[in-house]
């Protein structure tokens, strides 16, 4: 795995578009995404980390990007917030096997680590994808709403609930909201489980999982009145 220099940036394509299958189903998709070269992300991943679920999935619950464990596994939610994640839907009453987990952008965004020393480190942390990286892996997201066919998206966090609600949306004012969308399903926002883990204290960390339980909760409810 090559790190990406400054000066040898490929931004690509600017479309994961240019990528897709002839014909549209969540397998294809699956397949055709590891050959996506729509942003420059590419370069330093692992691999492309696709969606997960059943199409015809209630409720489409969608991430900022894989992470480190995500991108080494190939699958979405892995490790704590996924347990944080799914101990979440089970208090809202929402079944796991009702849910398709995926992220905005598929590839792992990070920047490497050094050591006192000035040398390399092995940890790889966490880099929020810029504008330019969510719109050009947009495509892929929109088509999976439209292969999955859900009745309302959540929305995890504020670079999720951002691409799709628009730059001025704000989680912290706006979570729980439910909104019109053109892609068909009500949208919803609410923050990113790996948020709550990051609380420092155990009483701020229980508060906030209460708070993103109530905002499932939201969800839970609106799925009954749909139905």
């Amino acid at each position: 795995m090559a790190e990406k220099t400054p000066d040898a940036e490929d931004r690509g394509t600017g479309s994961a578009g240019d990528f897709f299958p002839v014909r549209e189903t969540l397998e294809r998709m699956r397949a055709a995404v590891q050959a996506c070269r729509g942003c420059g992300l590419y370069l330093d991943a692992t691999q492309a980390v696709f969606g997960e679920g059943r199409r015809g999935a209630q409720v489409m619950l969608v991430g900022e990007q894989p992470g480190d464990k995500e991108d080494l596994a190939g699958q979405p939610f892995v490790g704590p917030s996924r347990a944080q994640l799914d101990r979440a839907l089970a208090a809202a009453g929402i079944e796991r096997e009702a849910a398709y987990v995926t992220n905005v952008v598929k590839h792992f965004k990070w920047r490497r680590t050094y050591t006192a020393a000035g040398t390399p480190g092995k940890r790889r942390l966490h880099d929020k994808p810029n504008a330019y990286e969510v719109g050009a892996c947009r495509p892929w997201l929109e088509a999976e709403i439209r292969q999955v066919g859900p009745n309302i998206v959540v929305l995890l966090g504020t670079t999720a609930a951002q691409a799709l609600l628009g730059r001025a949306f704000r989680v912290t004012r706006q979570r729980g909201e439910f909104f019109a969308s053109e892609l068909g399903p009500l949208l919803t926002a609410t923050v990113h489980p790996s948020s709550i883990l990051r609380v420092p204290d155990e009483s701020s960390r229980e508060s906030a999982f209460n708070q993103f339980v109530r905002d499932l909760r939201r969800v839970a409810g609106k799925l009954a009145e749909i139905a």
